[in-house]
């Protein structure tokens, strides 16, 4: 068995065009949602799904104008809550006895809610449940409060069950706005923007190419350096100052080759000497 054909309209082109198509789309009695809702779990009757949604997509509209106040369009709430009412669909359980709107608001709400989240503002001002609950709660007190004092933040935080502390850090966030990191116009003066001063300047890529250039240079001017040396001198140098875990000391190196510390502090003053000179030559 099929469903009658419907259309689902999109949202995309003239909003108008499309809250005009949508309402005039039917609203189902109990009987035909029970019997639609039904079809659709039993034999998953996509036709019976598509008239269950089209149906609610008036719902949808009603809901997501409810959040114009975010600055977002209109259209893209539309389109996130339309996704939360195909899940509610999905979800709907007809013998429970309760209509689909009552069960679809919260799905349409949860998709919008977390559409606003991501989009609201470029860096996520909400990222726990509770956080998201304070934000939603939070922005409708202020709009009848405006700016908080200190009774009336306690007073909604005993309201929301939050503490007083996170009540200011997201009214804090709630006023705060979004700033280009470069001047939008010809006319701004770029010194106050944020990346004249946030920018790292050892992190410039010319600048890191020249640190990578010069320790390269310095790395071979040191083996040049070394492979002058004779093997024992080689040796103390590398075991005084190239020896990672540990370095080695002058008795270390005395015991070794079996010669006093004296004479081991001056072969190494030797063979600095003489790398210097090589090192100063290559450069």
């Amino acid at each position: 068995m099929t469903s009658l054909a419907l259309p689902v309209p999109a949202v995309a082109g003239s909003l108008e065009s499309y809250i005009s198509t949508v309402n005039r789309f039917p609203i189902l009695t109990q009987e035909r949602e029970t019997e639609l809702a039904r079809r659709f779990r039993r034999d998953e009757d996509l036709g019976a799904a598509r008239e269950l949604v089209v149906s609610h997509l008036r719902v949808v509209v009603a809901i997501a104008r409810g959040y114009l106040g975010y600055g977002l369009p209109h259209a893209d709430l539309i389109q996130e809550g339309n996704i939360g009412l195909m899940k509610a669909v999905k979800r709907f359980d007809p013998e429970r006895g309760v209509r689909l709107v009552s069960f679809a608001v919260h799905w349409i709400r949860a998709e919008i809610h977390e559409f606003i989240l991501r989009n609201w503002r470029i860096v996520k001002i909400a990222t726990t449940k509770a956080q998201r609950k304070l934000f939603f709660n939070l922005r409708s007190l202020k709009q009848n409060l405006g700016t908080l004092g200190a009774a009336e933040v306690e007073a909604v935080a005993k309201k929301l069950g939050v503490k007083a502390e996170e009540v200011v850090e997201m009214e804090t966030r709630l006023g705060g706005r979004d700033i280009a990191l470069e001047p939008m116009g010809d006319g701004e003066d770029e010194s106050f923007a944020p990346i004249a001063y946030l920018r790292a300047e050892d992190a410039e890529p010319g600048r890191l190419l020249e640190q990578e250039e010069t320790a390269r240079l310095h790395a071979n001017g040191l083996q040049h350096a070394l492979e002058v040396l004779d093997p024992r001198s080689r040796r103390i140098i590398e075991a005084r100052w190239l020896n990672e875990n540990k370095e080695a000391t002058l008795h270390d190196l005395a015991a070794e080759f079996g010669v006093s510390a004296e004479r081991i502090r001056q072969i190494e003053a030797k063979a600095m000497a003489r790398m210097k000179n090589v090192i100063t030559a290559a450069a």
